[in-house]
């Protein structure tokens, strides 16, 4: 990830020093794990290192690196069982990328660099984000979800939509309306219930044109946090393809691992990119 500025020095070295001793601590607690368990707790583990490094390097912020390390948290307890854990972890990662929104925006308003319209949309995709996950996560709110994350695509779109034309590029259009065609037609054959076939088909064209968009606008501005911004859209519509597919489909191995895992590089490389290009205008 391209580098964001740095937070002042006396901040950045003791934030660093407390993630250190916590990375430490859970090293120790690693031996303790089930032997099932393990792996994904290493991988864990790494994910949440990487991000202290990240940090240190200047490649990332402390809030994003917060993000990373929430969204592997929730991903690990998740796949591990943990759900009250997971039910803090989730929701706490989006409210920290929130968080991170916020913060960047007034940074970049007390340089007198602000137009509020793209941080309002930003703030509103990840707001519609928060509310998805948060009713996923209760049985029998599969459709006040989709709604949230179908407005969260929305706001994307629009935001994706700012300095470029609409949809500038008809090739990734058609590309990402082809792969968004071929999963929805998997999903019908696959049992998908009759009641939820116009939702999804709306959901499916919703997240094939943010898709769209992002890669479009990433062919035009042709700079790095662009094309940040347009590999967390692929990696939406990947995590979404695995989430149907598990749900409706087939039953897949280790589904929340695939499913959270790709939905948090998502949306992290989305507010990255979306953060760096705006503080460079």
């Amino acid at each position: 990830m391209h580098a964001l500025p740095t937070p002042p020095h006396p901040i950045l070295r003791p934030f660093a020093a407390v993630l250190a001793v916590l990375l430490l601590a859970a090293l120790t607690a690693l031996i303790v794990q089930p032997p099932a368990a393990l792996p994904l707790w290493v991988a864990a583990w790494l994910t949440a290192a990487w991000a202290l490094w990240a940090l240190l390097r200047g490649r990332i912020g402390m809030l994003l690196a917060l993000v990373v390390q929430c969204g592997a948290l929730a991903t690990v307890t998740s796949a591990t069982g943990l759900l009250q854990w997971h039910w803090l972890f989730k929701p706490l990662t989006m409210v920290i990328a929130i968080v991170l929104v916020a913060y960047s925006a007034r940074q970049s308003s007390a340089g007198g660099r602000l137009d509020p319209k793209p941080w309002w949309l930003l703030g509103a995709a990840l707001v519609g984000s928060l509310a998805g996950d948060a009713f996923l996560m209760v049985e029998g709110f599969f459709i006040p979800g989709l709604v949230s994350f179908l407005l969260a695509h929305i706001a994307y779109i629009v935001l994706f939509r700012q300095g470029v034309a609409w949809l500038p590029r008809p090739g990734a259009l058609a590309a990402t309306l082809g792969v968004g065609g071929a999963m929805y037609a998997y999903l019908w054959q696959g049992g998908l219930p009759t009641e939820l076939r116009i939702p999804v088909a709306v959901y499916v064209t919703a997240i094939a044109l943010m898709a769209a968009q992002a890669l479009g606008r990433a062919s035009v501005l042709g700079d790095r946090a662009a094309r940040q911004v347009a590999l967390g859209a692929c990696f939406f519509m990947l995590s979404d393809s695995l989430l149907a597919t598990n749900r409706f489909v087939q039953p897949l191995p280790l589904a929340q691992v695939g499913v959270l895992a790709t939905y948090y590089a998502a949306q992290a490389f989305i507010v990255h990119g979306m953060v760096v290009g705006l503080r460079q205008r």
